[in-house]
């Protein structure tokens, strides 16, 4: 009788299985053998060290969405801007087409965000 199909995906079995056992023994010996000191103060939930002040069902500001509307408009528009710009030689015509309808997206993003009062810092 031929190897089995699955013999080629033993180690990574293995290994997955020790990585497992490695994380659940660590889980449990920071659980048996750390200390049991228990305060109100340490199982309080935090964030960035600043007490909690409402709900966290409370509803979100516009402008919450529209800096991460900013965010991502511009982090996405030098993603692709610099790489073309490396090479938009080769591109050509169709390239130079291609780039200015994403850059034609852009400005609708930006022109949104901005009567939308996004780029309003006050």
């Amino acid at each position: 009788m031929e190897d089995s199909y699955l013999q080629p995906y033993l180690p990574i079995g293995i290994y997955a299985a020790l990585v497992a056992l490695t994380g659940a023994g660590l889980l449990g010996a920071s659980h048996y053998l750390g200390p049991r000191v228990r305060q109100v103060v340490k199982e309080t939930p935090y964030e960035c060290g600043a007490p909690l002040l409402g709900s966290a069902r409370e509803r979100f500001s516009i402008k919450f969405y529209l800096i991460a509307i900013l965010f991502v408009l511009f982090d996405i528009e030098a993603i692709f801007l610099i790489p073309w710009a490396v090479i938009y030689r080769k591109l050509g015509l169709y390239g130079l087409v291609e780039m200015l309808v994403f850059m034609t997206v852009l400005v609708l993003g930006l022109f949104y965000a901005w009567r939308r009062g996004g780029l309003d810092w006050d």
